[in-house]
């Protein structure tokens, strides 16, 4: 009997050992995580490598950009919720400005310029630190120190305005064409994996505004904006249609992780977020917020991991913001309206936010 009650008491002493461990694990999860930021946001390991010695200030394959019109360099407007450009580290690209910005701690420590022409329209960096992008007449991928990796030529007559990385090894992207094909291509051995053709509003005419946006979603299926056709598709991977939501010019759809999509229609300039049924669960427009933060047009939106939305303007002659962060009681936390320091805002991966982004479903940009 006394051994029962000494080993009762014993193991008494070990669960409840156990159990304050366990508390003060829990408790100290947020000292954790800014002691050691890299667990969950894998892309702020790399971003020194961006500003390593070896980085030249132009790469090989870069070409100069034409100096911006003096006239869009237009003074910061004062008293602008949030911090600026210290709000986040983020990747940032605008069409009509052919040089892709990052951005930490407020400064622009590390640009790559494509010369003039059209266009940027979407960008990734991956979790190894190479930079994806689209440049209307080619899709590359480039490391840190700026070398060429990986390219893929658009072939005459067609364009390509989209990308999604897979893995380390694999990029999406839609060719814009007669017909538009959807491509998986392994950057590796250069196999092409996947090449299908989509639909298209006639087998003639312009190419330019088929699409902008492709995403390979969680659920392994392929999530198209239709921007000419007015729809948003998605495909399983037999392509196969599972799913469809008729809007104005969706310039870009993602899945988010709730399951539902969110839309960018171009035209009437609103981020509209629907559920499978279609249903819509929650939006935004320039009206619904402030005068002096109303964009006036709008590209893509980037849902981020605290569920607040950015919303990508390009502005209008340099007026305006190029980025507004909202809460999803649309409170504005965050406005950058810089023309003295930014070009137009297509499109913004933001780099502190948590997930591997060459995973699909865990970047929502």
């Amino acid at each position: 009997m006394a051994f029962d009650k000494s080993l009762r008491k014993s193991l008494l002493r070990a669960g409840a050992t156990a159990a304050c461990a366990a508390l003060v694990f829990v408790a100290m999860q947020p000292c954790l995580r800014a002691a050691w930021p890299h667990a969950s946001r894998p892309l702020a390991k790399v971003l020194p490598r961006f500003t390593a010695p070896d980085v030249p200030e132009m790469g090989p394959a870069e070409t100069a950009v034409p100096p911006r019109n003096p006239e869009s360099l237009k003074p910061i407007p004062p008293g602008l919720p949030g911090k600026g450009l210290k709000q986040h580290a983020m990747l940032y690209i605008g069409e009509g400005y052919n040089k892709i910005l990052l951005i930490n701690h407020g400064k622009i420590v590390w640009t790559y310029s494509t010369g003039p022409g059209w266009e940027y329209d979407d960008v990734w960096m991956l979790s190894n630190g190479n930079i994806l992008f689209s440049r209307m007449q080619y899709v590359a991928e480039i490391s840190p120190d700026k070398k060429m990796l990986w390219r893929y030529d658009a072939p005459a007559g067609t364009e390509i305005h989209t990308c999604q990385p897979i893995g380390l090894d694999k990029v999406l992207f839609i060719q814009n064409g007669l017909p538009p094909r959807l491509m998986v291509v392994n950057i590796k051995t250069n196999a092409v994996e996947v090449n299908h053709a989509l639909p298209a509003i006639s087998a003639t005419g312009r190419v330019h505004g088929q699409f902008r946006r492709v995403r390979y979603t969680a659920q392994g299926t392929y999530l198209a904006s239709f921007l000419a056709m007015n729809k948003v598709v998605e495909y399983d991977k037999d392509f196969n249609e599972v799913w469809s939501y008729d809007i104005k010019s969706p310039w870009a759809a993602i899945r988010l992780k709730n399951g539902n999509t969110l839309i960018t229609d171009e035209l009437d300039v609103e981020t509209r977020e629907v559920n499978r049924k279609g249903e819509t669960v929650w939006s935004m427009k320039p009206s619904d917020l402030p005068e002096p933060y109303r964009y006036s047009n709008a590209q893509s939106a980037t849902r981020l991991a605290n569920g607040n939305t950015i919303i990508c303007s390009r502005g209008s002659k340099a007026e305006g913001p190029q980025l507004v962060e909202v809460t999803p009681d649309k409170k504005v936390v965050w406005v950058l309206q810089d023309w003295m320091d930014l070009g137009p805002a297509t499109a913004v991966q933001i780099l502190d936010d948590p997930g591997i982004p060459e995973r699909p479903g865990e970047s929502q940009h």
